[in-house]
């Protein structure tokens, strides 16, 4: 009975330390829905590089780069100076600028050397910090594929390549107009015109869709203490490389000019173009011809450069930063620009769809003024369209880029028409080679015993003229196509552009020859 007494009691302590426990405990929380946080994963954009052509001397196709400087060979020269003077700075807008675009996506034409350069000056400049910029990551991409790269909202910004691409894009709508305070402020800064070329594309509205950053030109590079050795002028126009005048170098055993086989430069084939627009079909054949009997064929470009600096040469077609070069590597050497040539401002501009507007308008104004010291690096050698740059420590030791720009401010040159240049492109390229660059030996031997007759002579000049019309003229041959006798006319040539094959070409190889014998024939 005990026993049970105490298990009762047990049992009632048990249940009354129970209840205890459970009346202390708080009440249960009220549940509530919590939404997640959705993050979206940065866009990563993935640049393409587009392969470098193995042509020589490409002045308009880009190497590709990325975001990570390249280094590049450097001649022995004075270090650029840090410091930046003017161009002007560009005003502050009177609103505060925002960080949120902190990588800007610059579709571009350049080559490596000046990409490089230009971004890693943008990004320590006080622009850059001000708009939050830490990035500028260049897109280099051949032009047919830069609207649909526009359309997708994913480039802010679209640079190099010539004033035909950009007014394309104008016209498509694809540019947007550039009107923040520091970018208008920038444009007021850049001459209407440079050779009689527009530097900025105005539209209808009055308003500015792109902007020249540097002015390109093509010309001849000579060199002075050779051309006075041999009593020949400078220069003047591209006609007078082809001149009797010149010929006396031939008969003098010195070959005076140079140029290259057009097929391996894109730069000597737009000089041949200029040619052909400025003087005409007929003409313009008589004077590319002559060139090339008055003087050597290089298989490139720079090698036309460097056999006028190094005096194998006295005059050679180059583009404008050839030339430049040539002048720092050997004060004897000059690049002269004739007025039948062309000269155009190179854009750049803020494209549609970019979400980052006001910095790459921003962008923009760095790039045509504090950042056109750029184009005095001697790995560069662009000429600049802001005159203040000349102010800048490293314009001050450029004279010699001063000289010619103020030359080009009175200048008139033609109007190039690149519609027309690349209707006839690839015959003017393997026309050159097959008639002219593969019987240079019979071409010159003809010229040689032309001039010697001349200016012995044994025949007047008339008589020598017209030989000489006859030796450039573009030839008549057999087409392999259709049986028939033609001349290559500036029609036929539209015609046949995109059909050649190496059978016409043979076909010019072989009329070319036979006329140059046959002119040979007609000289005493």
């Amino acid at each position: 009975m005990r026993t049970g007494l105490v298990l009762g009691i047990a049992a009632l302590i048990a249940i009354a330390l129970v209840a205890i426990y459970f009346a202390t405990l708080p009440p249960p929380p009220t549940p509530t829905t919590t939404t997640p946080t959705t993050t979206t994963p940065p866009t990563t954009t993935t640049t393409t590089p587009t392969p470098t052509p193995t042509t020589s001397a490409t002045p308009t196709t880009p190497t590709p780069t990325t975001t990570t400087p390249t280094p590049t060979p450097t001649p022995t020269t004075t270090p650029t100076p840090t410091t930046t003077a003017t161009p002007t700075p560009t005003t502050s807008p009177t609103t505060t600028a925002t960080s949120a675009c902190t990588t800007l996506s610059v579709v571009t034409r350049h080559p490596t050397d000046i990409l490089d350069a230009a971004r890693s000056l943008f990004l320590k400049s006080e622009i850059a910090k001000k708009y939050g910029i830490k990035d500028v990551v260049f897109r280099p991409l051949p032009a047919a594929q830069w609207r649909a790269l526009i359309q997708t909202g994913r480039v802010d910004v679209a640079w190099g390549g010539g004033p035909t691409l950009f007014d394309s894009l104008y016209k498509d709508g694809l540019l947007l107009p550039l009107e923040g305070p520091e970018v208008k402020a920038a444009l007021a800064q850049i001459p209407k015109t440079i050779a009689g070329m527009p530097m900025t594309r105005t539209g209808p509205d009055g308003k500015v869709y792109w902007v020249a950053w540097a002015v390109s030109s093509f010309g001849i590079t000579i060199n002075t203490k050779v051309l006075k050795q041999l009593g020949l002028p400078e220069p003047k126009t591209w006609a007078d490389l082809a001149s009797f005048e010149y010929g006396k170098g031939v008969i003098k055993g010195f070959p005076i000019t140079g140029l290259a086989n057009l097929p391996a430069s894109t730069s000597n084939t737009r000089i041949a173009e200029i040619i052909l627009q400025a003087y005409g079909w007929e003409e313009g054949w008589r004077i590319i011809t002559l060139t090339a009997a008055n003087g050597r064929i290089f298989d490139g470009s720079e090698r036309v450069r460097d056999a006028v600096i190094a005096g194998e040469i006295g005059a050679g077609w180059t583009i404008d930063f050839y030339g430049y070069t040539a002048q720092l590597q050997n004060p004897d050497t000059k690049y002269v620009i004739p007025p039948d040539t062309s000269v155009n401002g190179d854009p750049i501009a803020v494209v549609k769809n970019t979400k980052c507007r006001d910095a790459a308008e921003a962008f923009v104004a760095w790039v045509i003024t504090e950042g056109q010291r750029v184009v005095f690096k001697r790995t560069i050698n662009r000429m600049p369209v802001n005159p203040n740059a000349f102010d800048t420590p490293e314009g001050r030791q450029r004279p010699d880029l001063k000289t010619i720009y103020d030359y080009m401010l009175t200048l008139k040159t033609i109007d190039f028409n690149d519609t027309l240049a690349l209707a006839v492109e690839n015959v003017v390229m393997y026309y050159f080679q097959a008639a002219i660059y593969l019987n240079a030996d019979v071409l010159q031997q003809t010229w040689s015993k032309l001039l010697r007759a001349y200016f012995d002579g044994k025949i007047d000049k008339a008589t020598a003229e017209a030989l000489a019309k006859r030796l450039g003229e573009p030839v008549t041959f057999i087409d392999p196509e259709t049986g028939q006798s033609v001349k290559l006319t500036l029609e036929y040539a539209m015609k046949i552009n995109d059909k050649l094959n190496d059978k016409i070409q043979e076909a010019w190889r072989k009329a070319a020859r036979e006329k140059y014998l046959e002119v040979a024939g007609q000289i005493p």
